[in-house]
């Protein structure tokens, strides 16, 4: 039997998930290349004051691998970082990643079936089957605002943030709040000597229900790994409801409405700061936020939320729409990820010539979100339309490795696999008309792309997205034996 050539790009969750699928199921010449000096993706880069993961760690892993001995429902950072070095050293598959290799492009090439990987080493390699794992939160997106670079003091992205700076007693401007505005502003304020926190749009943001696991239960999990199981399930459960509220109608889109507006009132007595506060969009139609120190962090006498929009930065401060000019010394930008431009800035270049830039002139999309036609034996992890509104998108990575794996099975003794063009179009029509029809289709937010196109999203709940990658159908790809 032949072993096909297997490259991964990234080192995430989602490459390290696929290489460990790959590997349990006889593949053995693969190759993972990570652009970092370490593996974790997102949890190697976000290592701002509190970060922590918004799904609690009993789904928020991989199924394969329980850990009994997370400190707390809702992990730190480096407790996740950990996990995710432990598992791959004890699967075999660390020897797997080469790191400080970043991908340029890549192109495939009709007259010998494969792919040729270009990084920036000037390295070339060569590859049956292709996998793209670079996620949708890699990219730090930075507001390219007037005077930016005249700023004269420190200035940094949440996700690469300079441990370096001393904020105590600095005066400190936050651009966005966001998922990770919400956990580091409170981290950071009981330091520093003032705050501007500049809010775009207001976000929703519920209670946060962690707490930290004791001994007994750490024992409890190791002991009858059942229990863990159980409150995994359970999980799960509450997760797809989340899902199906976002996507149709669930009663825990009110619980969560109620619970918002319960924490805004009690936390918030200033009527004036509750205003600006308050969303002017559904709730879920942005990311939902959760934490317990957001809004009493707000209220703090060094704190103040700018909902002015910016002009221009100037270098020792920065101009709101309304004249105001806000002296500070360090900015600390909490402006997301660039989502929707997947894959950037590599060249993927498929049969014919084709890129990928002009397949998706009008929007990312592929076949369950891991298939492009036009581009055979690839396959994307994370792509567009698998991202959840609610749940673990470690659920969703690990129905695309399985498919992946799949696939590359397909051709394991040569060949070539392409979903038909008319198999995608019919599942592209399908997943753009749900999303219209979810809480995604009424406001602007960053699941859509500068054509206001929804490319980020599933439309449905996790299970429905399980049972459909749980299968390939050879049927809706054109499949070549090999020569």
């Amino acid at each position: 039997m032949a072993t096909p050539r297997i490259v991964i790009i990234g080192a995430g969750f989602g490459g390290l998930g696929t290489a460990i699928e790959l590997q349990r199921h006889g593949f053995t010449d693969i190759v993972v290349l990570e652009k970092a000096d370490r593996i974790g993706g997102v949890w190697r880069d976000n290592t701002y004051p509190n970060a922590a993961c918004d799904v609690p760690s009993n789904l928020y892993s991989w199924s394969f691998a329980r850990n009994p001995t997370w400190g707390h429902r809702y992990s730190r950072q480096d407790e996740i970082l950990d996990y995710m070095e432990r598992v791959v050293t004890e699967r075999g598959v660390s020897e797997l990643v080469r790191t400080g290799v970043e991908v340029t492009g890549a192109a495939y090439d009709e007259d010998t079936r494969t792919w040729r990987v270009e990084t920036d080493t000037g390295e070339t390699l060569t590859a049956d089957f292709l996998v793209t794992a670079v996620g949708q939160l890699s990219r730090p997106a930075i507001p390219d605002l007037p005077g930016r670079e005249s700023f004269a003091g420190p200035a940094f992205h949440s996700a690469q943030w300079d441990h370096g700076v001393d904020l105590t007693g600095k005066r400190v401007a936050v651009i966005g709040t966001g998922a990770s505005a919400i956990q580091f502003v409170p981290g950071i304020q009981p330091a520093v000597g003032h705050l501007t926190v500049f809010q775009r749009s207001a976000p929703y943001v519920v209670p946060k229900p962690d707490i930290e696991y004791s001994n007994t239960r750490r024992r409890l999990y190791a002991r009858m790994p059942w229990t863990q199981a159980f409150g995994r399930n359970l999980t799960w459960v509450l997760s797809e409801q989340l899902n199906k509220s976002l996507t149709g109608t669930a009663p825990m889109k009110k619980l969560m409405e109620a619970g918002w507006h319960l924490l805004l009132r009690t936390q918030v007595r200033d009527a004036q700061l509750r205003a600006k506060l308050k969303p002017d969009y559904p709730i879920g139609c942005k990311r939902l936020l959760f934490s317990n120190d957001w809004y009493p962090t707000l209220v703090q006498p060094n704190v103040e939320v700018v909902t002015h929009g910016i002009v221009e930065v100037l270098p020792h401060g920065v101009r709101a729409d309304d004249g105001t000019v806000h002296e500070v010394d360090v900015i600390i930008y909490g402006t997301g990820f660039a989502a929707t431009e997947f894959l950037a800035p590599m060249k993927i270049q498929g049969a014919g010539g084709l890129s990928l830039d002009e397949a998706w002139a009008e929007g990312a999309r592929a076949y369950l979100g891991i298939c492009v036609p036009g581009f055979p034996n690839l396959g994307l992890v994370y792509g567009p339309n698998t991202n959840l509104g609610g749940s673990s998108i470690i659920n969703m990575m690990e129905s695309q490795a399985s498919y992946i794996r799949q696939l590359a099975e397909l051709v394991r003794d040569g060949g070539t696999v392409a979903v038909r063009p008319e198999v995608e179009e019919r599942f592209d029509d399908e997943v753009q008309r749900r999303l219209a029809q979810s809480v995604w289709g009424g406001c602007a937010s960053w699941y859509r792309d500068a054509n206001g196109r929804v490319t980020t999203n599933w439309p449905g709940m996790v299970a429905e997205y399980k049972r459909r990658t749980e299968q390939v159908d050879p049927a809706e790809y054109e499949i070549s034996s090999a020569r």
